[in-house]
């Protein structure tokens, strides 16, 4: 672990400081808002523009404002590093005194504390939403892969329950219904069966369908009872009509 900084690794990172001082500094200048929003796209007013081309010029806007603040507040930063390179103050922590690891100015060439007064202003506070947030259980792909997960039937509802944009008046049947039981029907535990789906092979190629076992036992059933499909005997037809106009021409 390196204790003092040697003439070389304070020139390798000068010029890391340098490189990082030209490309803030052109994105300051390539960002910088001089105009409003009108001088900007050339408009007395924003009355006859369609709302989704203004809202894309207030995004540009924003996204420039924002890299603008960023980069004046990383290029002050630099500035500073700079500037203590040259009063030989470089890579010494500001907090203790004591100096900061070459390895930490590697990643951070501007830092101005060590890593472990860093660690200090890390907030360790959860937000609010925590105390309403709940986590996924289980809280693992891994238990998913396994088969852990629940995977409900009609997981819309579970997601509903937390509000939606349709009202009881949307609802028929109960006049009374209020929003807390519009979706609390209770839930299954268990997935909508396929009857049959599709498959292919290693190739990519369609290699037929899989049933499971009760559409197999219908379709025995209909077997046996000498009926065709589902919807009765399907009516035999030896000639096409579209066909046979055309022959008849």
């Amino acid at each position: 672990m390196t204790t003092l900084l040697t003439t070389k690794q304070i020139q390798q990172l000068e010029k890391e400081l340098r490189t990082m001082e030209d490309r803030l500094t052109e994105t300051d200048n390539e960002t910088e808002i001089v105009k409003n929003a009108q001088e900007d796209v050339g408009e007395l007013s924003m009355y006859d523009n369609h709302p989704a081309d203004m809202g894309t010029e207030l995004y540009e806007r924003e996204k420039d404002m924002a890299l603008n603040t960023h980069a004046e507040s990383e290029l002050e930063n630099v500035q500073n590093a700079l500037q203590a390179i040259k009063e030989g103050t470089y890579g010494t922590c500001e907090v203790c005194g004591k100096e900061i690891q070459f390895e930490r100015l590697e990643a951070i060439p501007y830092t101005t504390v060590c890593i472990e007064d860093a660690k200090k202003d890390v907030p360790t506070d959860r937000p609010v939403e925590d105390d309403l947030l709940t986590m996924a259980d289980p809280n693992s792909f891994a238990a998913r892969r396994e088969g852990d997960a629940i995977d409900y039937e009609d997981s819309f509802q579970e997601i509903a329950q937390s509000g939606t944009s349709e009202t009881p008046s949307d609802f028929s049947g109960n006049k009374n219904r209020d929003y807390g039981d519009l979706y609390d029907e209770e839930m299954d535990d268990s997935v909508e069966e396929y009857e049959e789906f599709a498959v292919s092979d290693i190739t990519g190629e369609p290699a037929g369908f899989v049933r499971n076992e009760e559409a197999i036992e219908y379709e025995d059933e209909l077997d046996e009872e000498g009926i065709e499909s589902p919807l009765g005997d399907i009516p035999y037809k030896e000639r096409d009509s579209y066909i046979d106009a055309e022959e008849d021409k």
